[in-house]
């Protein structure tokens, strides 16, 4: 039986109904069924049509819920009840909240509601000819809005089934109005208690409990970066995800050049995925089930799902904008169902962090220990900073980018809770709403489960707070009473440090910031940073280095990989086969790895240029990747040896280097990220670099085809002696000083004995940059810089604006006091 639609149901009726179907109602009826209901509406109203799915269902209203509340005479003793309510003291707390559910609880609801609830479960049933398995979900008045988003303050229900079912789910709803953390939640947003209202929303179910579910965003939590949708996933019901239960798979999609037809993932991370949520036949509605090693072991769903998820929450994130007039984030739940093989959405709710910051300051934690580069991604140690990095207790998920500390203080009950102070790190399993009213004391919180979109790291991001998640053994090696730093600066990866250690927080107002003429581009190395990097104000990357991903994402030596049947140390080989298990193509490892680390990188400052470096380890670096050993020679100087250009077309090297061409090829072509122009170092002729091109061509890369640029690091002496004949090969140059100087001087850069004799600024290498800038600026070709010098030196940067360089890349902490300086010298200032 088909239910029919009421749309058309006057706004006045509206709100003297006890039931609405969610076709009835739309986001503009959030006072009448609250907020996930008015969502609900509104994408079964308009977004069905452009191929979303939404299970159907239907709402008790506000006005049920306040004829529940009149006609029993309960809002007197409520509000008798909460006269001396203290949300501070938990204990005080605990006891008003556990009264007031006992008080709605023990009241019968008035026959008109029963009878409607029951009617509406049986059409419901009716139109699936049996019946119906529901999820049952609060839904109050004031939630998700986009300045509060109420998580989880109110309860839901999974796999309800049956009219006395239902009615018990509804009746346990309406009193959870009153959970210990819903009474807190709204003390602390300024919220009156007896000015909301309880709707619930009945929803088909879907079976997700036989496939996968989980969260996305439309906007990265953690920087605010617009262009990203990051998804979850995890298999069984989505609550352990959103509960913070399981670490789950984790997926990037950039979503500018999704909607023109590009597969953008930029980003797949796998999660531990221990444990899943299934229907419960005994007494629960839901029981939890461990997951098999092989499941865990596999991404939980497939690209084409990833994309199409990613291309809804572009869809709902636009929709939402246009309604509300202003951009709109979107938090959104999803599930596959295991019989169907659907997807469906079935929540949405604007973010309530990242939406509501404002970008006129950039702030910026930094430790003050160990590289010199920390927390900015170049990926290339300080000769200035000898201090040794700490090494961190725990590592989990960044949530923030703060540094926080305090004393760790370990609770595992939320009934134990009232022990907390304020300023403590909280150290728990894992939180749920019943955990709110300590997480707004706490200076930091740390879990061993849950993922970016799990409660925990929900609630951190409103309030805040650091948060570490996901880090597994959180609760076995941090100690009562231990003094420790909370690190959420250095990436994606939180780290928890022993002590109390010494670190400073910038604050750079970003208003009339000068625009320079010589464009100011930045260095990148670590595509976990490229996010958040992107927020300040610059022109592009003048330098990614290929070395960092291989180095710490892929870790493993691409002719190893090539040629995995030849290993011939065994243990090596077991390594390398954990770490491709997903693979019986090893080289696509490399592929992905390489391509989803650029693609982040390119993605992250699109559609600014982005310069890509092709690999420029030296034979001994080399030689430290998993079964590099192998394939590696013995240099007495591998500084001066067998790096860069000369390996591109090297028969002991060219199938790796047809790896890297892949990579970037997947990356312009499959992503769409065009922005990319690849970079070729250390080439000593242009004859090497003629080759080189070559190889690039049979790979893919045709230098022209598609707008693709190929540019060389200007970095030897015969690089600048040659100048003009290189601009015949390459479209651009870009200026390696720390390489310029080392071979300019004669000075190994490696060496501490002569360290001392290493300096950008003398007049050799000043005149070995100003005649490489006038043979570019001769022949029409682009030309910057990327080594240390002007990072380093504010008059070196000078000099090379006088010059006329094109462009300046910097390490990030360098950026802005170098763009005022230039515009100094420009007079832009």
């Amino acid at each position: 039986m088909a239910i029919v639609s009421k749309s058309a149901v006057s706004q006045s009726s509206k709100e003297q109904s006890l039931i609405l179907w969610f076709d009835e109602v739309s986001i503009a009826d959030i006072p009448v069924v609250g907020g996930k209901n008015a969502s609900l509406g509104e994408m079964i109203q308009q977004l069905t049509s452009k191929g979303i799915n939404v299970p159907t269902g239907f709402a008790t209203t506000a006005y049920a819920y306040r004829h529940f509340i009149e006609s029993a005479g309960l809002e007197a003793k409520l509000r008798q009840l909460f006269a001396d309510l203290d949300v501070e003291d938990v204990k005080n707390l605990r006891e008003r909240g556990t009264k007031a559910r006992s008080l709605l609880m023990h009241t019968p609801f008035p026959v008109e509601l029963r009878k409607a609830i029951a009617t509406a479960y049986q059409t419901l049933c009716e139109r699936y000819n049996a019946q119906t398995d529901v999820a049952v979900r609060s839904s109050a008045t004031a939630e998700d809005l986009p300045d509060a988003s109420f998580a989880g303050q109110q309860e839901t229900y999974l796999n309800v089934v049956g009219v006395e079912g239902v009615l018990a789910a509804c009746h346990k709803c309406f009193a959870s109005l009153f959970t210990d953390r819903a009474i807190s939640y709204r003390h602390t947003k300024g919220f009156d208690h007896f000015s909301i209202a309880l709707a619930v929303g009945v929803q088909k179910m879907v079976r997700s409990d036989l496939a996968t579910s989980g969260v996305m965003f439309s906007i990265d939590t953690e920087t605010g970066f617009k262009d990203a949708a990051l998804i979850t996933a995890a298999y069984g019901l989505g609550e352990n995800v959103v509960q913070g239960t399981v670490n789950p798979d984790e997926y990037y999609v950039f979503k500018p050049t999704l909607k023109t037809g590009f597969r953008p993932i930029i980003n797949k991370k796998l999660g531990s995925k221990e444990l899943k949520m299934v229907y419960d036949d005994g007494s629960k509605f839901t029981k939890n089930i461990s997951v098999a090693i092989a499941e865990r072991s596999k991404f939980a769903i497939t690209d084409e799902e990833i994309l199409q998820l990613a291309r809804w929450a572009a869809l709902i994130e636009d929709h939402y904008s246009q309604v509300h007039g202003v951009y709109t984030p979107m938090d959104i739940e999803w599930a596959k169902d295991g019989i169907t093989n659907e997807l469906f959405v079935v929540q949405a709710r604007p973010e309530t962090v990242q939406s509501q910051k404002t970008g006129n300051v950039l702030r910026s934690y930094r430790l003050l220990l160990g590289t010199g580069d920390w927390g900015l991604g170049t990926g290339e140690k300080s000769s200035q900073s000898p201090t040794q990095s700490p090494v961190p207790l725990v590592t989990g998920r960044a949530i923030g980018e703060a540094i926080s500390q305090g004393k760790a203080h370990l609770i595992l009950d939320a009934h134990r809770i009232e022990q907390f102070k304020a300023g403590e790190v909280l150290v728990t399993e894992r939180t749920d709403p019943d955990w709110e009213p300590i997480m707004k004391r706490a200076s930091a919180i740390i879990t061993n489960a849950g993922g970016r979109t799990c409660h925990a790291a929900i609630i951190a991001r409103e309030l805040g707070v650091p948060a570490i998640v996901g880090c597994g053994n959180a609760t076995e090696v941090l100690k009562n009473g231990q003094e420790i730093t909370v690190s959420c600066a250095e990436g994606e990866e939180g780290n928890v440090y022993a002590g109390l250690l010494p670190f400073e927080v910038e604050e750079v107002p970003l208003e009339n910031l000068p625009r320079t003429r010589t464009q100011i581009l930045m260095n990148v190395g670590n595509p976990q940073e490229a996010l958040s990097l992107s927020a300040i104000p610059n022109d592009g990357v003048g330098l990614a280095r290929t070395e960092f991903i291989i180095a710490n994402q892929i870790q493993i030596h691409p002719m190893a990989l090539i040629h995995f049947d030849l290993l011939k140390d065994e243990f090596v080989k077991a390594k390398i086969a954990e770490i491709t298990a997903l693979y019986d193509d090893k080289p696509q490892y490399f592929v992905d790895k390489l391509a989803q680390g650029i693609g982040r990188i390119a993605a992250a400052f699109y559609p600014k240029v982005v310069i890509v470096r092709m690999s420029d380890f030296k034979s001994n670096e080399y030689a430290n990747l998993l079964g590099g050993q192998q394939f590696e020679p013995h240099e007495e100087n591998p500084m001066l040896g067998w790096r860069g250009a000369a390996r591109y077309y090297d028969q002991g090297y060219k199938e790796a280097f047809a790896l890297e061409c892949h990579a970037i090829k997947r990356v312009r072509e499959e992503m769409g990220l065009t922005n990319v122009t690849p970079m070729i170092p250390f080439c000593r002729t242009p004859d090497e670099g003629r080759l080189v091109l070559a190889e690039m061509a049979k790979n893919g890369l045709k230098q022209g085809v598609n707008d693709l640029q190929v540019y060389v690091m200007c970095e030897l002496p015969n690089n600048v002696i040659l100048a003009e004949e290189f601009a015949e090969v390459f479209d651009g140059f870009s200026i390696g000083s720390n390489d310029l100087t080392q071979l300019t001087l004669g000075i190994d850069r490696d060496s501490a004995l002569v360290a001392h004799l290493f300096d950008e600024r003398s007049q050799g290498v000043k005149q070995m940059v100003k005649m490489a800038i006038q043979a570019a600026k001769k022949h029409n070709r682009k030309i910057g810089i990327c080594g240390q010098a002007p990072s380093d030196y504010p008059e070196f940067a000078k000099f090379l604006v006088e010059q006329g360089i094109d462009s300046i890349s910097l390490n990030p902490d360098s950026v802005l006091k170098t763009m005022l300086e230039v515009a100094k010298v420009e007079g832009t200032e």
